[in-house]
């Protein structure tokens, strides 16, 4: 059943364990959305409108984005422009892709300490119409970005061992 989602190389189980439950979060998420939506419109059609469902809508929306940064971590999936990086060497590309994934890596790590800080400061926020601490929106920012951090780390931790970016991600593109 899961031979749609993109296949990931090789990791320790906890890593794959992680990771698939994340896909399937976000696979989860999405047919919410999409199930809420076709309500909500369907509700237009006889001039009626659920405002808790545009709320909850960009709650998840918030999530879905997120999470779904975490898959393409996995994956290796995220956007690169490679066109100088692939002229170097083997050697060479190994510690530029070290150096990319150790900036990119710093950068998810303060983004994780200001997500912590910005859920901790909004537990007695709401929501405007569900009602819900604002806190469990941007609690998605900052479990998404905890979750690439992981992901983006174990890459990092390849690269140094010399673990080549075709065994890294066999399915993905460079």
């Amino acid at each position: 059943m899961t031979a749609f989602l993109t296949p990931v190389a090789a990791a320790p189980l906890p890593i794959r364990l992680l990771g698939r439950a994340v896909d399937w979060t976000v696979i989860g998420i999405g047919a919410v959305m999409a199930t809420l939506v076709f309500f909500n419109v369907s509700l237009h059609i006889v001039s009626k409108d659920l405002a808790w469902v545009t709320e909850l809508g960009e709650l998840l929306l918030v999530w879905v984005t997120f999470l779904g940064g975490a898959c393409a971590a996995q994956r290796g999936a995220h956007m690169t422009m490679t066109e100088f990086i692939d002229k170097l060497s083997v050697p060479q590309r190994r510690w530029a892709d070290a150096t990319v994934q150790a900036l990119c890596l710093a950068m998810l790590l303060v983004l994780v300490r200001f997500g912590w800080a910005l859920v901790a400061d909004n537990w007695g926020n709401e929501l405007t119409v569900l009602e819900w601490p604002m806190a469990i929106q941007y609690m998605g920012m900052a479990i998404g970005c905890t979750l690439m951090a992981v992901f983006v780390f174990f890459d990092l931790w390849q690269i140094v061992r010399g673990i080549p970016r075709e065994q890294r991600y066999p399915a993905g593109e460079s």
